[in-house]
């Protein structure tokens, strides 16, 4: 499996992908999913997105932009999605690890995560092997799609 920036012909897949995470309720702040239209705006936009791919087929997908603007420019914030099929395999790790060199390539000093819900352990778990730190506990930061309020764990690592 490679880990390599995303193409034009990539946006359908990679739409998918991030909707189905988006439809689940369970990691990303949004509600609504990418149209077309849309995703091809939001992907372009980013700082830059990484694909995972092997074989021609997409296994998972990140983007990284800034978290903030300014005197807190520095920070990167990264979202990841990985295809309900292929969890379990390494996508996730090899994304987020690519993550962090390409943040400290585009002069970023610190990838932060604002919105890691308590319930995604798996993420949890990752983010700790990786070196990441965690910042505390935000009580009932993030609703799920039951409409349940769940603890957020902001994390951070310094590139």
């Amino acid at each position: 499996m490679q880990i390599r920036k995303y193409e034009k012909n990539d946006i359908e897949e990679m739409r998918k992908i991030w909707n189905e995470v988006v439809d689940e309720g369970a990691a990303f702040p949004q509600e609504n999913q990418l149209t077309a239209e849309e995703a091809e705006i939001f992907f372009r936009e980013q700082t830059y997105c990484g694909v995972a791919e092997e074989a021609g087929e997409l296994y998972g997908m990140y983007i990284l932009h800034p978290n903030n603007v300014g005197r807190c420019g520095h920070i990167a914030n990264a979202s990841y999605a990985v295809a309900s099929g292929k969890r379990g395999k390494g996508v996730g790790k090899k994304l987020v690890s690519d993550c962090i060199v390409r943040a400290k390539q585009c002069g970023f000093g610190i990838l932060q995560f604002n919105a890691v819900v308590k319930s995604n352990v798996a993420a949890i778990e990752l983010y700790k092997k990786l070196g990441f730190t965690q910042l505390g506990v935000i009580p009932k930061g993030f609703r799920n799609k039951k409409g349940i309020y769940e603890d957020i764990i902001p994390h951070y690592i310094e590139l």
